[in-house]
């Protein structure tokens, strides 16, 4: 049973979230001295791969991994397993023998790790969470998030800069330590789940997890919906350099600037999250923020020109989407029973989740064969070279509009299937 008080899930929160930054700040470190060691932008994008790959590819077992064996003992292995790979990154660092393979093998144990650990996080949570709290926390979830995706570069890049790795690795382990010694002695998680699913087959319980999506089609069309927010979110973050970095008036500071914005509109709507009321229809307030989002930012960065705007922009898209995550969580959390969770969250991420590498190329592609070449070919038409500009950039702010467009469509399309569905306070 869970308890009436937030206490041990604060305590959780806290030192997760921590280690969280530790973790991050440690991959934005090696990303810089990756880049200092190749100067390839591909060779430090393949980081960022190698770590969401197995994440994608073995969700869906992971999440079975999850339910079958006990939570705490789940999380604390796989943070304990990813340590010792960041132990390994600074013993080869310190002997003068990290190499690039190296990097990208430990990145993927990391990223497995994670994909094990994620789904269980997420159960943990659930377990420690009184019902009616559940917006509040989620809200704070969503907080520490965006405070991580804000603090992480400028923390990691001071660091670096004034002890290289040595500094970051020390702080991410330090990070790790406080949130280890936390979950192992001052929370305690009933886990009834891991008991129940000790001897079943572990494919058997993947399997389970579609079918519970299956024959809930409310959760699963939330997921799916979210699955094509993610492809146009994430081909937008491929445009958005093309966009400001050859723009008279953008370059590398300004992306940085334009960047940030969306970090801090996410902090905000994280607060926002922690004091409104419980809406009267969860899945309406989902696809009417990603409507308001998706619209009007792309849109707005399309027809402009100017960082004001351009700012303006990343605030109004992100603004909602710790609104619209704290709403889904409280709809899966509800709908869920405990004992499916992890396995049901894993096949959340990778229905949900494996848009985005496929959006991030698509974005590029884009903009790199289709768009610039296309406003390239049509300078002298001034209808497209008023709403769009003229000269490298254009193209992407043509990717910008159809990316709107697309955003639109898709909300309106699926705003109407999700109409059949009501989830209300009442259902809580």
């Amino acid at each position: 049973m869970k308890k009436n008080s937030l206490k041990d899930f604060y305590i959780l929160w806290s030192t997760q979230s921590l280690s969280q930054l530790g973790s991050a700040i440690t991959e934005f470190a090696l990303t810089l001295w990756l880049y200092e060691k190749t100067g390839s932008a591909l060779s430090t994008a393949a980081l960022t791969i190698c770590t969401y790959a197995p994440y994608v590819i073995m969700s869906i077992l992971a999440g079975a991994v999850t339910d079958k064996f006990d939570k705490k003992k789940t999380m604390l292995l796989c943070d304990t397993l990813a340590a010792l790979g960041t132990i390994l990154v600074f013993v080869l660092y310190k002997t003068d023998l990290l190499s690039v393979w190296h990097l990208y093998v430990i990145n993927a144990l990391h990223g497995l790790m994670n994909t094990v650990q994620q789904p269980a996080s997420e159960v943990a949570y659930t377990l420690v969470i009184p019902k009616e709290q559940y917006q509040k926390t989620s809200g704070l979830q969503q907080l520490s998030r965006s405070l991580v995706s804000i603090g992480n570069p400028l923390i990691a890049s001071s660091l670096y800069g004034l002890a290289g790795l040595d500094l970051v690795i020390g702080f991410d382990l330090v990070t790790f330590a406080a949130a280890f010694i936390a979950l192992a002695f001052f929370i305690t998680l009933p886990d009834e789940s891991a008991a129940k699913n000790s001897e079943e087959n572990v494919l058997k319980l993947a399997k389970e997890g579609l079918r519970f999506l299956k024959e809930n089609p409310l959760v699963l069309n939330v997921i799916l919906f979210m699955s094509g927010v993610n492809f146009i979110a994430s081909a937008f973050d491929a445009v958005l350099p093309a966009l400001v970095l050859p723009n008279p008036r953008g370059g590398n500071s300004v992306l940085g600037i334009v960047t940030s914005c969306s970090g801090i509109a996410m902090v905000l709507g994280s607060l926002l999250v922690t004091v409104l009321p419980k809406p009267k229809d969860r899945v309406r307030v989902i696809y009417l923020t990603m409507l308001f989002s998706l619209g009007i930012e792309n849109f707005l960065l399309a027809f402009s020109r100017n960082p004001v705007l351009w700012c303006i922009g990343q605030v109004i898209g992100w603004l909602l989407v710790p609104v619209m995550a704290a709403n889904q969580n409280v709809i899966m959390r509800n709908s869920i029973p405990v004992e499916l969770q992890g396995r049901v969250y894993a096949c959340r991420n990778t229905l949900q989740f494996f848009t985005i590498p496929i959006g991030l190329f698509f974005g590029g592609f884009m903009v790199d064969t289709v768009c610039e070449p296309f406003m390239a070919a049509n300078t002298d038409n001034g209808f497209l070279t008023a709403l769009f500009g003229s000269g490298k950039g254009s193209g992407a702010a043509l990717m910008m509009f159809l990316l709107g467009a697309a955003g639109v469509f898709m909300c309106l399309v699926w705003g109407q299937k999700l109409k059949q569905y009501h989830y209300s306070e009442t259902d809580e």
